[in-house]
């Protein structure tokens, strides 16, 4: 056996071994498949990039829709009865490529709007030849219970993209697109149309808030007229964990100053957003 093949055979060896370590015990539980991972990037078995999107996916399959849905209040929505003068500066303004169309109330959804089917009715001169109704295309609605993984399932084999969220009353309580679903797998996915400052606060409801957890506790302060200290935390990811004295899992629950934090979203090293409800004294 010459020298060059010797040392081939031992670097495969070497690699086999390396790989193999990791995954000598079979994980029996989600905490087991979890140290698998954190071990085998420790051991640059795989990155720190594939590491968080397996554990963005395992996240995915835990939560629902009503974690990540952009409330009714803040849908961008256009009224059936518009005209095309009319929708054109929305639709410029807001940068979105779909849009609910409603007809007498936010309730009343009639269908969905790509703004690509908008271009040919730019061209068309005679203004009174517009109809909306005939651009729709079907109105996909989901429960605020539904999982997320099995949404995303649904988006990729109909070829959706948007889905109207219900809840229990059948009333629109908002909507989420896929790509609110793949940025909790890989993280924030930004096009040249993204503000450069980033919504760390949003409201869900009169009583109920998403933030993020990397929202600066300055930023925090200055949204709720709270008055939590930065001294020695700068997010309030920060400052929720440490009041919990543990990493806390998804659904925990944690009160500070009269504000009520539940865990959304979080994985062995943060959390990664929450949910906030200001307590009543």
């Amino acid at each position: 056996m010459s020298e060059e093949q010797s040392n081939s055979d031992s670097g495969r060896r070497t690699w086999i071994e390396k790989i193999k370590h990791p995954f000598s015990r079979a994980p029996r539980s989600r905490r087991d498949l979890e140290d698998v991972l954190s071990v085998a990037a420790k051991n640059e078995v795989i990155d720190e990039d594939a590491k968080n999107i397996i554990e963005g996916a395992l996240q995915v399959s835990d939560m629902q829709v009503r974690d990540i849905m952009i409330p009714r209040a803040q849908m961008v929505v256009i009224k059936a009865e518009c005209g095309l003068e009319e929708i054109l500066p929305q639709i410029i303004l807001s940068s979105h490529s779909r849009y609910p169309v409603i007809g007498d109330n936010a309730d009343d959804i009639l269908g969905i709007l790509l703004a690509k089917d908008l271009l040919p009715q730019i061209l068309e001169r005679d203004p009174d030849k517009f109809d909306i109704q005939s651009l729709l295309r079907t109105t996909t609605v989901v429960p605020e219970s539904k999982r997320l993984n099995v949404l995303l399932r649904e988006f990729r084999e109909n070829r959706n993209h948007m889905a109207l969220v219900i809840d229990e009353y059948g009333g629109v309580a908002g909507l989420v697109t896929i790509e609110d679903v793949l940025e909790e797998i890989v993280g924030e996915i930004e096009d040249e149309t993204d503000a450069e400052t980033d919504n760390f606060i949003r409201k869900i409801t009169e009583r109920d808030y998403f933030v993020k957890a990397l929202t600066p506790i300055d930023e925090f302060n200055e949204y709720f007229k709270t008055e939590f200290s930065d001294a020695e935390f700068d997010t309030i990811g920060g400052l929720v964990t440490h009041a919990f004295g543990h990493m806390p899992l998804r659904n925990e629950i944690t009160i500070i100053n009269n504000c009520e934090f539940k865990v959304i979203n979080a994985d062995q090293r943060r959390i990664h957003s929450l949910r906030m409800r200001p307590v009543r004294v």
